[in-house]
């Protein structure tokens, strides 16, 4: 008897079963033909399902990879068969091709894995089908049976097997649609030493390794300090030269890895010894595993290095020379602040951190920085291998063509465009691609794309991309992190220094936007910001001309003859267009834009416009006012084709269009220096992207205004964005993740709930097993050989056994919603019944966390209002009685746990009938300009025209004079020393009058100090008094700290209030913190005398 005799038995499963039961009886004559037979036998029903089942198409070749490969069949099998599945395969493989050893316990997973399969096959499409699960007895009681030969089966034809199965498709495809939900999977346990130990092989052999050869168990080494004087390594990994290049310490029991790190390490010191070459050194315990590569402090890292990576690591530290005196290539990046942001990178690298965060204003030449930066570590032999990756494929482009004309020399592919290009050292893709290749890419040698396949990794536009769905690809890359951006931004759940591992607000270099213009490297703007009725103010019925009102009427009175007051601003350019506002955004632009060719051409603008809609009817309204411009506007967004060719023929002067109009497209990254005005026709409520925008106007233009170099440009301003901002109200977006996960993480919050005594009654017990079980069986879906699951495999695992949920805790709640919820993956469920479902389970929480959730209810009413206004439809009419007591009783007020569960299962399925009237309005109502405000940029003027960007330049330019070195030092000034301060600022810079203008009555001392700062050494010794008594406790002793901190950027403290908020707050008020007052007023008596030196005059 074996374990695949039950399939035997139906009709339609027998040729491949045949076949499976012929693999497990010669499991121990010949396990590579067990193995071999196994994906036979798997192949067989796979072609046999592709000719029963309508929703599989065959792709363009039928060999298994790409059979087994199509989304559609991956959809239907599920992450972990297939993960089961693409083990025989491989195996199988293997087994045919190269061939490795295939031991016993291989060719038994092979054989569990395939009835796992094939158990699933007959549950979706058999007619009776019989539930068992995989014997492993059964496979001993075989090793004393003589093993029947192999059936002669004939290869699996796909066509024929089509031709055969024509008249069964439609009857199978609604049986395996009908039974298929209803599966549970079955995962691997990986709790076993033996299977675990096959897991980690597994993830040798996809490195690449070859057991035996250049990989050998249970390494004999003498010298150990135990009873015997013997260890025995579990793995060592050889080069071609047979030295050892890693030794790998794989823990027997799910522990902390760090338990074999001492072991591993006496490993690597008699390995080291006897080869004179130290071995890298990996812990694993087949869920996490560790690096420590004789360079850095141990790290964690996605998988073991591929031969060719070790190599290419010892070859590095071969070469590698000290970055300590690193020339830049000034022909490449000439900037002083760039070759300081190089050093500043290199100086990170010199004293071993792994990240570094550039912080560069847009168009200060980031990308030059990095081009230089890759060229100074190339050549003292640091990278070889450089991964650039951006969010969009317009910025890949651009980076690789910059690279290209720098470094000519270097290899480089663009992923997004060269799909079997991966060989050059130098790779530029987006985020989507990078993901979608990392487990394909292949090259002769097998896997390309392993974790230590890059020397550095470069994270272009960093603020808005290192948090996202792809932040995983960089803990898959064990490779040295730079990021670029303008704007980091620096909040909970997307702290960008975080993730670089630096403390907020100091980046490993910074060069913001007002020094880039006072430097002369940026140019300034004047924004125009234009208040516009409607777009402030909404459409007013009673505020409408006549005819407005007559047209009004005509097209917004509902069937009941009811109109409503007024329309909302927020309804503008979302699902009405008033062409009037379009108009006269249009004609400000084209009467006070700037122009060049002597006033008769408008220069190169873009227009930021809602959405692609709102983008046409802007096309249509400029072509319909300005038709003797034809092609002088285009829309260039993500619905176009060719969408690079456009922005191309927008970046080249001599080409139309002059006016770009753009949705979210050309909003960042995009370099066009001839762009003399933006047009905000949107509102930006990221103050990151809304600088980013700014940016694509700030670059230098020489000669562009008819000979004259680009000295500024117009920010035109219709949507009140300058004013959000200065209020301080603009946020970074909030972190999000798929609706799913957020429904999965909210089902893990109420099963912790739920655990309560006050819940403990049957059917509430009920409910938290269903929530337990559908919480398990997503995780069992998960792929594990997807790079991104395996980064959080130990969770992956952990909460795959229904065990795990048995006590829950609040940190388990905290792990799930961290480490599992952005993993799970979409089911095919209707978008509205799921957001209904994350609706009810909101509220259900509430209720268990005993909140209000009046807006959630809010929203459940509306919802239930909507479905009742369709109520002929038969599935609504027969929940009429709960749509009534929801909307006309005290109900929802009652009601409980199984309440809302009730109505989140009756009406789920409904709200998809809730009619959308998505409908479109164009009107022509007159609007009109309240008012037009032309105002500088606030950043100081770049050209040192004005008195105080001279007199500030001056004081830098001059920091060693006698009376700005006093300042500095906090030594009280003479007569003399102001009466110099005053010669050069009221004479040479400037007169007393433009001082004044700028300035009021500040003392010359206090302007000099707030810019040039107090020198650390000598705040603090005024207060070393205070630092150094040992009365005062740590947290005073950090208040004086940071009066410290503060006044050496600031120069003063003349405002005490800024004491009232953090840092300063951090571990209490000033009373809290200085219970003895007389304390804390000698400490403000010390800082009325640093400000009383610098107010001399």
């Amino acid at each position: 008897m074996t374990n695949f005799d039950i399939f035997s038995s139906a009709l339609e499963f027998e040729p491949f079963a045949s076949v499976a039961v012929a693999a497990e009886r010669i499991l121990h004559i010949d396990p590579s033909a067990c193995v071999l037979n196994c994906r036979r036998a798997m192949e067989f029903a796979v072609k046999w399902m592709y000719s029963v089942d309508k929703a599989l198409v065959m792709p363009y070749q039928d060999t298994l990879v790409s059979l087994m490969n199509a989304e559609d069949f991956r959809d239907i099998v599920g992450a972990d068969i297939w993960r089961r599945m693409d083990f025989i395969r491989r195996a199988g493989n293997n087994a045919a091709h190269t061939g490795k050893k295939i031991t016993e316990e291989q060719a038994a997973l092979c054989l569990e894995n395939l009835y796992v399969f094939l158990d699933f096959v007959a549950y979706c499409y058999g007619e009776n089908y019989t539930e068992g699960h995989f014997d492993r007895s059964l496979l001993t009681q075989l090793a004393e049976t003589p093993a029947a030969p192999a059936p002669e089966v004939p290869e699996a034809d796909l066509a024929s097997l089509m031709a055969e199965n024509a008249a069964l498709k439609e009857e199978l495809t609604a049986r395996r649609a009908a039974q298929q939900p209803t599966y549970v999977p079955k995962p691997l346990d990986l709790s076993e030493y033996k299977t675990r130990k096959l897991y980690i092989d597994t993830m040798l052999a996809d490195a690449g390794w070859t057991e035996g050869q250049d990989w050998l168990n249970e390494v004999e080494l003498p010298g150990m300090p135990n009873k015997s004087d013997v260890g025995y390594a579990d793995y060592v990994l050889y080069g071609a030269d047979g030295r050892p290049l890693a030794v790998i310490e794989a823990k027997r029991t799910c522990v902390d890895v760090a338990k074999g790190r001492q072991q591993a390490k006496l490993y690597a010191d008699l390995l080291e010894k006897k080869y004179h070459r130290r071995p890298v050194i990996f812990l694993t315990n087949g869920f996490e595993t560790r690096i420590t590569d004789n360079l850095y402090p141990e790290r964690r890292c996605a998988a073991i290095y591929s031969k060719r990576d070790l190599e290419k690591l010892f070859n590095l530290q071969t070469m590698r020379t000290s970055l300590k005196n690193a020339m830049v290539d000034r022909a490449i990046a000439g900037r002083y602040y760039q070759e300081g942001a190089i050093k500043a990178v290199c100086d990170a690298f010199a004293r071993n951190r792994r990240k570094a965060l550039l912080v560069m204003a847009t168009g200060s030449g980031k990308t030059r920085t990095v081009i230089a930066l890759c060229d100074v570590l190339l050549r003292h032999g640091w990278v070889k291998n450089i991964l650039f990756l951006a969010d969009r494929s317009s910025l890949v482009t651009q980076a690789k063509r910059s690279f290209v004309n720098l470094l000519p020399n270097l290899s480089v592919t663009n992923l997004c465009e060269e799909k079997d290009n991966y060989t050059a050292h130098c790779v530029f893709s987006t985020y989507q691609t990078m993901y979608n290749v990392i487990d394909s890419a292949q090259d002769e040698e097998g896997k390309l794309f392993t974790c230590g396949h890059f020397d550095l990794v470069v994270c272009d536009e960093a603020h808005r991309s290192v948090y996202n769905k792809y932040r995983d690809i960089f803990n898959y890359f064990d490779a040295p992190l730079v990021g670029l951006t303008a704007t980091p931004k620096d909040e909970i759940d997307k702290n960008t220094y975080e993730i670089f591992e630096l403390e907020n607000g100091v980046p490993t270099y910074g060069y913001e936007l007002a020094q880039a213009v006072r430097d002369g490297y940026l140019v300034d703007f004047l924004s125009v910001e234009t208040r516009l009725k409607f777009i402030e103010q909404g459409i007013v019925y009673d505020e409408l001309s006549d005819a407005d009102k007559q047209a009004y009427e005509d097209t917004f009175e509902d069937e009941n003859g009811e109109l409503p007051e007024s329309i909302a601003s927020s309804a503008l350019n979302e699902w009405i267009f008033n062409e009037d506002t379009i108009r006269q955004v249009l004609h400000t632009l084209m009467t006070h834009g700037l122009t060049i060719d002597y006033g008769s051409r408008l220069g190169k603008t873009i227009l930021f416009a809602k959405n692609h809609t709102h983008a046409e009817k802007i096309l249509a309204v400029f072509n319909r006012e300005y038709p003797h411009l034809p092609g002088f506007a285009k829309v260039i967004d993500n619905y176009m084709t060719y969408a690079q060719s456009a922005i191309d023929e927008f970046s080249d002067p001599k080409k139309l269009p002059q006016i770009a109009i753009s949705v979210d497209m050309l909003d960042t990254g995009i370099d066009v220096p001839e762009v003399l005005n933006l047009v905000f026709f949107k509102k930006v409520m990221s103050k990151a992207k809304f600088w980013q925008m700014i940016g694509r106007g700030t670059r230098l233009c020489p000669g562009l205004l008819d000979g004259r170099d680009k000295d500024k440009f117009y920010i035109f301003d219709f949507c009140g964005n300058f004013e959000f901002f200065r209020m301080s109200k603009g946020k970074p977006t909030a972190n999000t993740i798929a609706l799913q996960g957020a429904i999965f993480h909210l089902k893990a919050q109420i099963v912790y709930k739920l655990q309560d005594l006050a819940y403990q009654t049957e059917e509430l017990v009920a409910f938290r097993k269903t929530l337990v079980d559908d919480m398990v069986r997503k995780v069992r879906e998960l792929n594990r050989e997807n790079f991104a699951v395996r980064q959080h495999l130990k969770y992956v695992e952990l909460y795959a056994d229904p065990k795990s949920y048995n006590a829950l805790t609040y940190e388990d709640t905290l792990l799930i919603g961290q480490e599992l919820a952005p993993l799970i993956t979409p089911e095919e469920d209707d978008a509205k019944a799921l957001r209904f479902d994350a609706l009810l389970y909101g509220i259900e929480l509430a209720y268990l966390a005993g909140k209000t959730y009046g807006k959630a209810r809010s929203d459940l009413f509306k919802k239930v209002s909507a479905v009742a206004s369709v109520a002929n439809i038969p599935e609504i009419a027969a929940q009429s009685e709960l749509i009534d007591k929801i909307l006309h009783t005290d109900y929802v007020e009652r009601a409980g746990i199984n309440e809302f569960e009730h109505i989140r299962k009756s009406l789920r399925d409904l709200i998809k009938y809730i009619p959308f009237d998505g409908a479109i309005y164009t009107t022509n109502f007159a609007d009109e300009i309240l008012s037009v405000d032309w105002k500088g940029s606030e950043l100081e003027n770049d050209d040192l025209k004005n008195y105080k960007a001279k007199a500030e330049f001056y004081v830098r330019q001059h920091a060693n004079d006698t009376a700005i070195a006093k300042l500095r030092g906090n030594i009280p000034l003479t007569s003399g020393d102001v009466e110099a301060l005053e010669r050069i600022l009221w004479s040479e810079v400037g007169t007393k009058q433009d001082y004044e203008a700028e300035y009021g009555q500040k003392p010359l001392g206090e302007f000099v100090r707030e810019i040039v700062g107090l020198d650390m050494n000598a705040a603090k010794e005024a207060f070393a008094r205070y630092l150094n008594d040992a009365s005062l406790d740590s947290r005073q002793i950090y208040f004086v700290n940071q009066i410290v901190e503060y006044i050496v950027r600031n120069g003063m403290m003349k405002d005490l209030s800024v004491l009232q908020e953090a840092p300063f707050t951090d571990y209490g008020s000033i009373v809290e913190v200085f219970t003895d007052l007389s304390v804390w007023a000698g400490i403000r008596q010390t800082i009325e005398k640093i400000n009383a030196n610098a107010a001399a005059a």
